[in-house]
């Protein structure tokens, strides 16, 4: 970066002239701001819904392919994608999402959500009807245990 004289120059000498380099501090400033802020808020914008999910040792697995992400809150309430599905309709509209997952990709993958307080018997229901719609991948999301 080059540093112009704070003197006038004498008329017909060059090198007076204005500097033409650009301050890049501001714009790397900026750009490091702008990282903090999005490094904070990716997590949070995971998923809203609040579950408190069991914890397991189990080795992580990332999904490959499409995913239907469902889960089951403590009050027993079924969420497609943080979508709250009726309370009537919740298996015709958990099938036809199912359905048309598999429709787009067959390897497409359910990842299940529930919440510690649900019964067994409402996740081994819910894993049933996916199953019946054509959804054969299915994996529980857990909690990593704290050290």
């Amino acid at each position: 970066m080059a540093f112009g004289r704070l003197t006038r120059s004498e008329p017909g000498r060059a090198g007076g002239g204005p500097m033409s380099d650009i301050n890049m501090t501001p714009l790397i400033d900026v750009m490091l701001v702008l990282l903090v802020i999005f490094i904070v808020t990716a997590p949070l914008l995971a998923s809203r819904l609040k579950l408190d999910l069991p914890a397991s040792a189990a080795a992580t697995a990332g999904a490959d392919g499409a995913v239907l992400a469902v889960s089951i809150d403590a009050q027993g309430r079924v969420f497609l994608a943080d979508e709250a599905l009726p309370a009537d309709g919740v298996q015709t509209r958990l099938q036809a999402a199912a359905r048309a997952a598999v429709a787009r990709d067959p390897a497409t993958e359910l990842q299940l959500r529930a919440d510690r307080a649900v019964p067994y018997g409402r996740v081994a229901e819910l894993i049933g009807w996916v199953q019946g719609a054509g959804l054969t991948r299915i994996g529980l999301v857990t909690e990593s245990p704290t050290q």
